[in-house]
């Protein structure tokens, strides 16, 4: 999943980007808003994390340019506005969740990752595909109930694979979804992270299929 964070105070902009970033997900940080409105027009962004206390343009007006242009990408407002009043503007100007500074990380995952699931179009904490289990929540694959090791990107890989299981995931897709402006996530690396996935996943009852000239899909692995 690739989320712009939009934040001006460089010592939390840095720390959120990396936060996030080791969850997983491609993060691209801006600092000023205006820059965030070109960025959208751009690039494809699954979430966008939004303070409100910009230096340029404020962040409801930010928020009210999306929603004009008819961008439904969910927002995330961060702010120290914390009055009802403030909320409740927040949340008309199309804010989708509103989150008070100061919060604790693991809140702030727990939000992200709330979007996560929806944006894949589940519901449920637990994803299960076979002998594999994806817990949205802790983010954990498990195989029968055991944690299956993989590093950040094999499971941000294999996320994308087990939410659409059965279906094609073209490489375009994961290298879109997992680069950020300042750190490219090429085709390249989709195949070499691909390579590890097969590896781990031998014997374990599914495979991920390569469609010649489409991408990839994961599938119940043949028992003849």
């Amino acid at each position: 999943m690739r989320i712009l964070l939009i934040e001006d105070d460089a010592t939390l902009g840095r720390a959120l980007q990396e936060f996030l970033t080791n969850q997983g997900y491609a993060v691209d940080w801006l600092a000023e808003g205006h820059r965030a409105l070109l960025a959208v027009k751009n690039y494809t962004y699954d979430l966008v994390v939004l303070d409100l206390n910009l230096p340029d343009v404020d962040g409801l007006e930010v928020l009210r340019v999306f929603r004009q242009e008819g961008r439904h990408i969910p927002v995330l407002v961060l702010t120290a506005r914390d009055a009802l009043a403030d909320r409740v503007a927040g949340l008309d100007a199309g804010a989708d969740d509103y989150l008070s500074k100061p919060f604790e990380l693991d809140e702030l995952a727990a939000r992200v990752r709330a979007f996560a699931r929806r944006h894949h179009g589940s519901a449920v904490p637990v994803i299960e595909y076979g002998s594999l289990s994806f817990d949205t929540v802790h983010r954990e694959i498990r195989v029968d109930g055991i944690l299956l090791s993989v590093s950040v990107r094999e499971l941000s890989v294999l996320e994308m694979l087990l939410t659409r299981a059965g279906k094609i995931v073209t490489k375009q897709q994961v290298t879109q979804a997992l680069s950020a402006m300042d750190a490219d996530f090429s085709e390249n690396a989709v195949e070499v992270y691909v390579y590890r996935l097969r590896k781990r996943l031998e014997g374990l009852g599914v495979a991920i299929k390569t469609v010649r000239g489409f991408g990839y899909m994961l599938e119940k692995a043949s028992t003849e």
